[in-house]
């Protein structure tokens, strides 16, 4: 029974913290603690570490696969997560390191002692030359035909012996598959008991982790399950000897008695090749115990290599059922997975970008989602959010961009000069007033003589500051999905006016803001696959693609959540000049006013042309976006404060919870305004709501909308506000 402070995990990780850019995020946290202890463990201190879809180890990058790490969090064990992405990270690194099985040697001659008739089938050949394993001596015809020494440079390394060969293929000759299985799960033990002796608590979350599958392991095992399993216990210092006996059959007990001589001295082997021995001696107790089904059912060569197979799958499958299976000791076709590609990533070394990152997209994109902020909704919900900023090959259709902002600005009767109108002169003063002061202009302050009497004043003067200065920051949040792209009815014909429209108001809204000097931020937001900042079509699709088919690959199910993220993209943040975001936004302007044209241009010129496929018709959760841009607009220094929303359509998230999201922004004190095109959707989320039909009335609608905001902060200041007679007339509209 566990402690009353200890908790199972699985009990406490709901689902989507065990998803996997949930798993990446909690080893981010460590991974500076992994890379150190890599790099003592290599004596390298240069070397790598970095998550990937493959498995690798190379001298100078470690690339770890993250599903891995996954597999610990669905164990019932009294661990925390935090020591769960430690153990298990620790876990890879290690077994990557030191695991390597390449080094070729003949046979050695006390092996022959186990060799196994392996069978044999007319239409395949022996695994390796039949002569190798005979006393008697190859020709050298069959060795190296029609080839001598004098032939081959060898530089300074030695001639390959021709009767080496490598240590998994050697074990697969002499003992068969079983002895290729007993091999890798005491080598895998043996390695974690050598190197987790000297980190005891991470040793004592991995004998954790381990012991809350046995019981299931051992029950469902058959007796050479049982055999193998129980080994692998022993060796990793996981369990005595005397438990695990109490926990399997008798005759498997027994053979565990006559195993111990084998099994003591593991932990102070270095050389895989002795381990080797170790497992062909198990596996000769095992046989002599009759825990072997190999030759009891049929003597034909089909019927021998069965009884082999199921003998390996027996082994492999008690111990996987219990152990974190790293790849590289998996099985041999995993590791020869894990070297090939090793020899791939370096092949790429000293190549920026997709050495980097392993080559992988798939791993790039996992790394945003799980570095991505969660943002959490007044309900509880919480949700991964791409911040990014818009991509900044947009200003590559800003010469076009700007003709069409002043066509439409026309066309569509929305001013582009004086836009502050009234509040010029409200503002102006106010950023000449500043302070409002008492005793500040010379005059002795009467309470002088006290204050020096009493030894509290040392100045003869007293000047009294009273913050009177209004300041505001406004945020526009427009949808940017490929529905706000396509045509609509504007009183008889169609054409792709909504996000034009939005973004035209929000040109106009900066100027606003800029005559006022009143901060600002514009924002786009969708769901898709997010583009980068420096992305171009060609990028985009190329990198889209490639993660997509690798995230598949990987993750199945869970590469559509991966890859059709929500999104967040920054056009001019509070931070920025308006005038450093005049061309991106005329950019994009030209992209919503004529997305055909701007479809065409990018097929025709991708690798200049910026991302147009961005904007995809994947639905939007907007109760997460508007949470981000509230909580940036909270951020500011600013005692006014408003946020205006634009959708073409409601949330595909939750009604209610996008309603719960902006009473609650409202209730912080900023002021929500939703426009709705073309959808009256909008007023079951916001109280402050307007739905509009035509093109003009959308730009009015978020001008207005702000204006009206702006007056109503200076009325509510009362009577004896510092606005001056310009602003009365309309003061007094807006009050009655």
């Amino acid at each position: 029974m566990r402690e009353r402070d200890q908790s199972v995990l699985n009990e406490i990780l709901p689902p989507e913290e065990r998803a996997i850019e949930a798993v990446v995020a909690r080893y981010q946290r460590v991974a500076p603690a992994i890379t150190r202890f890599a790099r003592s463990l290599s004596g390298n201190d240069e070397l790598q570490v970095r998550l990937g879809t493959q498995a690798t180890s190379t001298p100078e990058s470690i690339v770890l696969d993250p599903r891995v790490f996954q597999t610990a969090y669905a164990r019932s064990a009294p661990v925390t997560p935090s020591e769960v992405a430690l153990t298990s990270a620790l876990h890879e690194v290690i077994h990557l390191i030191t695991t390597d099985l390449d080094e070729e040697r003949p046979v050695p001659k006390e092996w022959l002692a186990f060799k196994e008739e392996a069978p044999h089938e007319e239409d395949e050949g022996p695994t390796v030359p039949v002569g190798l394993f005979e006393l008697g001596e190859m020709d050298e015809d069959e060795l190296l035909p029609e080839v001598s020494e004098g032939d081959i440079d060898f530089g300074d390394e030695k001639p390959r012996d021709p009767d080496a060969v490598p240590l998994l293929h050697a074990l697969n000759v002499i003992g068969g598959p079983a002895a290729e299985a007993m091999f890798l799960s005491v080598e895998d033990a043996r390695q974690e008991r050598v190197h987790f002796d000297a980190y005891p608590g991470a040793g004592s979350v991995l004998r954790d982790l381990y012991r809350t599958s046995v019981g299931h392991a051992m029950g469902s095992a058959r007796p050479l399950g049982q055999f193998a399993l129980a080994c692998f216990l022993i060796v990793g210092g996981h369990e005595d000897r005397d438990k695990v006996q109490r926990r399997v059959e008798p005759h498997v007990a027994l053979a565990l008695d006559d195993a111990a001589g084998f099994l003591e001295p593991v932990m102070e082997l270095e050389d895989p090749w002795a381990v080797g021995t170790v497992a062909l001696q198990l596996l000769s107790v095992a046989k002599m115990h009759n825990l072997l089904q190999e030759g009891a059912a049929s003597s034909s060569p089909q019927g021998r290599k069965a009884e082999m197979e199921a003998d390996q799958t027996a082994i492999s499958e008690s111990v996987d059922a219990v152990r974190m299976v790293t790849p590289s000791l998996s099985d041999r076709d995993s590791y020869d997975q894990t070297r090939a590609a090793a020899q791939a990533v370096s092949a790429q070394e000293g190549r920026k970008g997709d050495a980097e990152s392993a080559g992988d997209p798939a791993t790039d994109q996992l790394m945003k989602v799980s570095g991505a902020p969660t943002i959490y909704l007044p309900t509880g919900q919480g949700g991964k959010l791409l911040v990014t900023d818009v991509p900044l090959t947009y200003a590559v259709f800003s010469a076009e961009g700007h003709e069409l902002l002043a066509k439409a600005s026309a066309d569509w009767g929305v001013a582009q000069h004086r836009v502050s109108g009234e509040l010029y002169p409200l503002f102006l003063a106010n950023q000449r007033r500043g302070l409002q002061s008492g005793f500040d202009a010379g005059d002795l302050s009467p309470y002088t003589p006290l204050l020096l009497g009493a030894g509290l004043y040392d100045r003869m003067f007293e000047r009294r500051d009273r913050p009177s200065r209004r300041s505001y920051a406004v945020s526009l949040l427009v949808d940017g999905s490929a529905s706000m792209l396509q045509p609509r009815d504007t009183g008889g014909r169609k054409t792709p006016w909504a996000m034009a429209a939005a973004l035209l108001g929000a040109w106009t809204l900066a100027r606003l803001a800029d005559e006022l000097q009143i901060e600002f931020e514009v924002a786009l937001f969708n769901r898709s696959f997010v583009a980068g900042a420096l992305d171009t079509e060609h990028d985009y699709r190329e990198r889209r693609s490639r993660a997509t088919a690798g995230l598949r690959q990987a993750q199945g199910g869970n590469a559509e959540r991966l890859t059709r993220t929500v999104n967040h993209y920054v056009l001019k943040s509070f931070a920025s000049r308006w005038r450093a975001a005049e061309d991106l936004l005329a950019g994009l302007f030209f992209t919503a006013a004529s997305p055909i044209e701007a479809a065409r241009r990018a097929r025709r010129e991708p690798e200049s042309s910026p991302p147009v496929s961005m904007f995809d018709k994947a639905a939007n959760v907007d109760e997460f976006n508007l949470a981000h841009a509230a909580e940036r607009l909270a951020a500011r220094n600013a005692t006014h404060r408003i946020l205006v929303v634009l959708a073409d359509g409601m949330t595909r998230g939750s009604v209610q919870a996008l309603a719960d999201t902006a009473r609650s922004i409202e209730h912080g004190g900023t002021t929500v305004l939703g426009i709705g095109i073309g959808d009256d959707t909008v007023r079951a989320a916001y109280s402050r709501a307007e739905v509009v039909e035509r093109p003009p009335d959308l730009a009015a609608a978020m001008i207005d909308g702000v204006r009206s905001a702006l007056y109503r902060s200076i009325a509510d200041s009362g009577a004896d506000a510092w606005w001056v007679h310009a602003g009365e007339r309309v003061l007094e509209e807006i009050t009655s």
